[in-house]
């Protein structure tokens, strides 16, 4: 045989570099029943599409090189669910994943390729940060010089999947991501809890510093959380099918399930006729939208405004609705910056918005300000007048004051429809008795009662029509009907469903 010696050697190298840090860290990770780097990215794309880039990558430090199979970092591109995608998974098993010279130019020309051919970039995130002493001292630290490393213009997708320790560039990445879902027990922070402990001289619990309470309903950062390495990565696969492959296409369409005209025909039975009882208004958008194609962000973060990807007649959605379940709808803080980062990713990627609006008006008092409300409240009405994709408001019961512009109203949405429930004003009427006249109903109720028939006119669905402040008036069995006819209309010829993408630089974490 010919280069019988060159094809031995070939061999080797390959079973060195795919041994990953050893045997015995990887039956480690097994007995904890963990996924290692390879078998994740194994899950992540469709069988035998995976091509690895830098497979013989080590580091630059010349007594690790045998030691940093790799270099900690594995790379390269595949399909999920047919459609090309590229991937970084940190192997934690080579120097814990920790960052270097090497695995940073891997990093860098994974992403340069994903931006320049259009495909989204998958980060699976575990890693202890920057690797110590290759980064201590001047050398180390400051040689660097890639001033556009962490710039972020949401050209493809990005999505990360916080599945372990994460600190240091494992942290900078999940933040600057589209979308992340967050296994429980994995902990994500700037450094660990023995460094930060160092820092503040006291014990820091690790779940306290980073875990998956903390990011899912303090800091809103985890979109999805998961139990398994198993269940992330379908959610990161369920994510994308929203997603274009890039922001110069529209997102796919898929097929329409069968059934998924049933539900809306019971939705008043959703409803309450009373606007003083409250409902879960999941329910409702899980009747309108196509079967099963209900996908919710940040469920446990700002809870009066939900925000989900949804399908009508097989085209990707984003649906804000306000929550009466959560302080009966009223738009807090939290609830602001949610929205405002979802209208942002929708108008990246070229997805029309759904607004479903049944609000009292945003939270008030010394908390709120406290949380710069009218600034996030101002943010939001920015990020709204800068979006170009299509903006269709439905009002389902009440909607009042500022908020009635931030959820469409007022010229704010390309079509408005209003339920015959609907309710429109700058207060609820009832209040407004109390502020404007400076009566309570029990101090008077006669006079009250009148005063309250005088606010009340004039705010119903049919007067905001005759204003042409609605489009249409339509009966809540009729909102998927309608959907899909004011989508396909607002669907442009011109573009091809694809915006302008005017906030692309926006922040991707408030």
């Amino acid at each position: 045989m010919v280069f019988e010696k060159e094809i031995a050697t070939h061999e080797q190298m390959v079973a060195k570099a795919l041994s990953m840090g050893g045997e015995k860290k990887l039956a480690k990770r097994k007995e904890q029943n963990v996924l290692n780097a390879r078998e994740r990215l194994g899950l992540l794309f469709d069988d035998n599409t995976f091509f690895e880039t830098g497979l013989f990558a080590t580091s630059a430090n010349p007594a690790d090189a045998d030691k940093t199979p790799g270099d900690a970092k594995l790379t390269g591109f595949g399909k999920i669910n047919g459609r090309k995608a590229s991937a970084i998974a940190n192997d934690f098993t080579v120097k814990g994943a920790s960052s270097s010279t090497i695995n940073g130019k891997k990093m860098e020309h994974m992403k340069s390729l994903a931006k320049k051919k259009g495909i989204p970039l998958i980060f699976l995130g575990e890693s202890t940060g920057a690797r110590m002493p290759d980064v201590m001292g001047a050398k180390g630290i400051g040689g660097g010089s890639n001033p556009i490393q962490y710039i972020r213009q949401r050209e493809t997708p990005w999505v990360s999947a916080v599945l372990g320790h994460c600190y240091g560039s494992s942290s900078w990445y999940t933040v600057m991501s589209d979308f992340v879902v967050m296994r429980k027990g994995s902990i994500m922070a700037v450094s660990s809890p023995a460094l930060a402990s160092l820092a503040t001289r006291e014990e820091v619990d690790p779940e306290d510093l980073g875990g998956w309470r903390l990011h899912s309903d303090v800091t809103g950062i985890a979109d999805v959380v998961v139990n398994t390495d198993e269940e992330a990565i379908e959610m990161i696969k369920k994510y994308l099918s929203y997603m274009p492959s890039h922001h110069n296409e529209a997102p796919p369409r898929l097929p329409v399930p069968e059934g998924s005209d049933d539900a809306v025909k019971d939705i008043l039975e959703l409803i309450p006729e009373s606007r003083t009882k409250v409902y879960d208004v999941r329910k409702v958008i899980k009747a309108v939208v196509d079967k099963d194609s209900y996908f919710e962000l940040k469920a446990r973060f700002g809870k009066s405004i939900v925000t989900a990807f949804s399908r009508i007649d097989g085209r990707s959605v984003g649906i804000i609705a306000n929550n009466p379940l959560n302080k009966g709808g009223a738009i807090d803080a939290d609830a602001a910056d949610k929205a405002t980062s979802f209208i942002v990713q929708c108008d990246s990627f070229n997805i029309p918005i759904v607004f479903l609006v049944d609000q009292p008006g945003f939270l008030i008092g010394i908390e709120a300000e406290k949380k710069r409300m009218p600034g996030k409240v101002m943010n939001w009405m920015n990020a709204l007048s800068l979006c170009t994709v299509p903006k269709i408001s439905i009002i389902l019961r009440k909607t009042y004051g500022q908020a009635v512009l931030n959820m469409g109203g007022s010229g704010n949405a390309d079509e408005v429809a209003a339920w015959w429930t609907a309710d429109v004003g700058f207060m609820d009427p009832y209040s407004g008795v109390t502020i404007v006249h400076g009566i309570k109903r029990e101090d008077n109720p006669e006079l009250f009662d009148k005063y309250l028939a005088e606010m009340a006119k004039d705010t119903s669905a049919y007067s905001l029509a005759a204003i042409y402040g609605a489009q249409n008036v339509i009966d809540p069995r009729e909102t998927r009907d309608y959907l899909k006819n004011v989508l396909e209309v607002h669907e442009s010829n011109l573009t091809n469903g694809v915006g302008e993408h005017l906030m692309r630089n926006w922040p991707t974490t408030f």
